[in-house]
């Protein structure tokens, strides 16, 4: 219940700050909000994905494309990253720039 919680009100502070850079942007605030509201969408589905790993992701959402950054430990996890990102609604496209960590 708590991460529900959680969950909105990282989209609640989302929405608000993008609203507010609507000018700097270029993209209209409907823009902004759906994008918002996509990386949310994604972050949250990486946090609940308990079977590994992918809370060290960046998520950015441009006019719908997700970009994935960061590293993961394994590939399959950076595939699981990715499926789960076009899990997300209104998703476009998916542009994967996870980086495996290399075993010491």
């Amino acid at each position: 219940m708590r991460r529900v919680f959680t969950t909105m009100a990282v989209m609640l502070v989302l929405v608000a700050a993008v609203s507010a850079c609507s000018k700097t942007t270029g993209k209209s605030a409907g823009q902004n909000i759906d994008d918002a509201t996509i990386t949310a969408s994604v972050k949250s589905k990486l946090v609940a994905d308990q079977a590994s790993s992918l809370t060290r992701i960046n998520v950015d959402t441009n006019n719908g494309t997700v970009y994935l950054n960061g590293v993961v430990e394994s590939p399959e996890q950076k595939t699981k990253a990715e499926q789960l990102a076009w899990q997300a609604k209104g998703v476009k496209a998916v542009v994967n720039n996870l980086q495996v960590q290399k075993a010491n």
